[in-house]
């Protein structure tokens, strides 16, 4: 059995995996969501409970290609989450981590080479449209880690946020 936890609240799941009855637990972790590193993770290590990290591209900022001009079809629900203060702040936030992506890289595998890199993730879920998408996602779990300088250089754009009126 498992849970999938609430965005920026992943301390909610704590009770439950103490149950013991569960085997699972699906959380959003990425660059800027690295809350689940501080309570979640220790305890899924401690209990044997596997990880899935989902959103690992923040809602697409952390693939590099938001503009504070993106805009999308009506209905899309994209348009009430990326309201101005978090479309800005978001694409301000990925930005920049442009000088960080290390040569031949781009900034999604940089993005899942960086959850990967966590030992207590068990798997990865991200979004994929294309088949270059799929293909891309696939060959960053060859095993080539990023350096320990780069992941240590990653922590400092953690971003703690916190539910607002557009939060979804």
């Amino acid at each position: 059995m498992g849970v999938s936890i609430n965005r920026w609240e992943p301390d909610n799941a704590l009770r439950t995996l103490r149950t013991g009855l569960i085997d699972a637990v699906q959380v959003i972790y990425n660059i800027f969501d690295q809350a689940p590193e501080d309570h979640l993770f220790p305890l899924c290590k401690e209990l044997n409970v596997a990880v899935i990290a989902r959103v690992p591209f923040d809602e697409g900022s952390l693939t590099g290609t938001l503009t504070k001009d993106a805009r999308w079809p009506e209905g899309d629900w994209r348009n009430t989450y990326f309201v101005p203060e978090n479309l800005n702040a978001s694409v301000d936030r990925a930005e920049a981590l442009r000088p960080l992506i290390p040569a031949g890289m781009t900034m999604p595998e940089m993005a899942l080479r960086f959850i990967l890199a966590n030992l207590t993730v068990s798997t990865i879920i991200p979004g994929m449209r294309k088949l270059r998408h799929v293909e891309a996602n696939l060959a960053a779990s060859d095993g080539k880690g990023l350096s320990a300088d780069l992941i240590r250089q990653l922590r400092a754009h953690r971003w703690d946020r916190h539910p607002t009126e557009w939060s979804q």
